[in-house]
């Protein structure tokens, strides 16, 4: 029996890849810190499952203010923007899991993650989603992950924390997986 109900497949032995977006910096509710909440909870995930990181950085990040960020956030949306990323992941055919993750930017993920996700086959992909959040829970990003993960099996089983609780989440986590 899980957290979550009813029995569950336990994930911690699939190869497993972990893709994500993490903004340090001014964050919501937090103020400034020296890691993204979403990275910290992509670690919790590598220390459960074994998986591999793959974080997705922009080559122009956004401002360290938070008010900037989402500013920028918005305007990338606005315009569907698919940002040139720092580095790619092209080939995810040895991963049987791929968990993303990303915090939630005006209902949705950051568009850096557009970018990343769009260009990768997830045909016969267990996917897995969460996010980090002050408010918004998971938001669009299932919907969007399932559009974008054409052949995947998205679970709906997606995780959403706090930012300003990652630090108190690892249990939380572990009982997801």
């Amino acid at each position: 029996m899980s957290l979550f109900g009813g029995n569950k497949e336990s994930y911690k032995d699939k190869k497993s890849l972990v893709i994500y977006f993490s903004r340090a910096d001014e964050n919501y509710a937090v103020g400034y810190i020296d890691k993204g909440n979403t990275e910290v909870i992509a670690e919790y995930i590598k220390d459960f499952t074994g998986a591999d990181l793959f974080k997705v950085e922009g080559v122009k990040g956004y401002s360290a203010d938070y008010n900037t960020c989402i500013e920028e956030a918005k305007q990338k949306q606005i315009v569907n923007e698919r940002p040139e990323l720092k580095s790619y992941i092209d080939d995810i055919s040895e991963y049987e899991v791929i968990y993303i993750g990303a915090p939630v930017y005006w209902g949705t993920m950051p568009q850096e993650m557009f970018t990343q996700l769009e260009r990768l086959d997830f045909t016969g992909k267990i996917v897995r989603v969460f996010t980090t959040h002050e408010g918004s829970g998971l938001a669009n990003i299932p919907s969007d992950v399932k559009k974008i993960c054409k052949g995947a099996n998205v679970l709906d089983d997606g995780l959403a924390i706090r930012g300003a609780l990652v630090n108190e989440a690892k249990d939380i986590v572990e009982n997801w997986i």
